[in-house]
């Protein structure tokens, strides 16, 4: 299993919370540091990749997912979790419960920043139906999406 975040500091923090794993567990761990959008991994040598909550936060979605198609073998499977745009009364009450409960917390630990652009970065993000479209386009041969928590969030299963 490979740890991959563009972030040294947060793989620090990841290395750190995986020093508590059992070490048969802890030892097929590796970390790297790395730029999703140039994976450092051969064509066709990743088992399965899982992305949570980091697809919003790429500059080019096209490029990240066709990235993951080529570094996975084929028939394997990438499943990528983020929030989503849920609609009717829900998006209301999403929007209201960033503003009024989670920015808020976070501002109290000194993490405004890191939590301020949620809101902005969901209203931006594609829906469902335009993920599996990326995801095609990219080089998966199968795509669905799977809406959770009433579209609040969603997983984006695709398959090379």
């Amino acid at each position: 299993v490979v740890g991959v975040d563009f972030s040294a500091a947060l793989l620090a923090i990841a290395a750190g919370r995986a020093r508590g794993l059992p070490p048969p567990t802890r030892s097929r761990l590796r970390w790297c540091r790395a730029d999703v959008l140039t994976l450092p991994f051969a064509g066709s040598s990743i088992d399965g990749i899982t992305l949570a909550y980091g697809l919003r936060n790429v500059v080019d979605r096209p490029r990240c997912l066709a990235e993951m198609a080529r570094v996975l073998k084929p028939g394997a499977i990438a499943a990528v979790l983020d929030f989503h745009r849920p609609t009717g009364w829900l998006a209301d009450w999403q929007r209201q419960y960033l503003a009024t409960q989670v920015v808020p917390a976070a501002r109290a630990l000194g993490l405004a920043s890191e939590y301020a652009y949620l809101q902005p970065s969901i209203e931006g993000f594609p829906t469902g139906p335009h993920q599996e479209q990326l995801a095609i386009a990219a080089g998966f041969q199968q795509a669905i999406h799977y809406p959770l928590l009433g579209g609040m969030m969603g997983v984006l299963v695709a398959r090379r």
